[in-house]
């Protein structure tokens, strides 16, 4: 009987360990950045959202939820997808702009205006928190997706098929696309849940379109899919609003 409850008291608090990891994650992205690992950056960014998937997952296998368990996730959250998508964009920003100016004011002001996204995050976060409507459906693009949007432009500059990454990577377009990214995470936008409850195409029709769409994508375009299936994404649930009464 002892065993039995030191086993049911550490199965209790195994979510929260592996919210911890995508916190960890996030910790260790954050330096990859800094050394200028893309490789490594993603791995961790990868890794982080499958841990904040199995969390919630193993949460509702184990009737294991509790108040400290959605704090929790929240303030890793913040770090894997708030602190590190800013930190990507302020890696890019400095890292694209003209060395002999880098002492000037735009330089100064256009480095820090890339932490709106993880301004914008946080907002969104808390947001997700106390907005009722959001247990059914997603208003605005949640913060894994901004992050994996924002993580494919490095990976764009490394392997720029279509000649995109000079005009993608000039400090201007980075400003504004640090704007576009903070407005989505926050846009009152009703956007369909991405689980599917059922293989039947009536019934989830929205999300099989979403993953054929993505896995087409992504074949197609590589590292250029991403920014092309947020857009596919948004259009979707547009023109399939989403099902207010399921559950995300």
């Amino acid at each position: 009987m002892h065993n039995l409850k030191i086993y049911l008291c550490t199965m209790r608090h195994l979510p929260n360990f592996i919210t911890l990891l995508n916190l960890l994650c996030g910790c260790l992205a954050v330096i990859s950045i800094l050394n200028g690992d893309t490789n490594l950056t993603g791995i961790l960014i990868i890794n982080a959202l499958i841990f904040d998937f199995l969390d919630g997952f193993l949460a509702r296998m184990l009737n294991a939820y509790s108040e400290i368990g959605k704090q929790l996730d929240s303030l890793a959250d913040m770090v894997s997808f708030g602190f590190v998508p800013g930190m990507i964009m302020y890696k890019l920003f400095i890292d694209n702009y003209p060395v002999l100016q880098q002492g000037d004011w735009m330089f100064k002001i256009g480095s820090i205006f890339m932490f709106i996204v993880t301004l914008f995050s946080a907002l969104r976060l808390s947001l997700f928190n106390i907005d009722p409507r959001q247990a059914s459906y997603f208003i605005g693009v949640p913060t894994p997706a901004i992050t994996l949007l924002i993580l494919a432009f490095p990976f764009i500059a490394l392997h720029d098929q279509f000649g995109i990454a000079p005009f993608l990577l000039q400090p201007l377009s980075l400003m504004i696309i640090a704007a576009i990214c903070s407005y989505l995470l926050v846009a009152e936008i009703p956007l369909i849940s991405l689980k599917i409850k059922s293989l039947k195409w009536s019934e989830s029709k929205a999300q099989l379109l979403l993953i054929i769409g993505a896995i087409v994508l992504g074949f197609t375009l590589r590292f250029a899919a991403s920014p092309v299936i947020i857009i596919y994404y948004i259009l979707l649930s547009l023109i399939y609003p989403p099902n207010k009464k399921q559950v995300v």
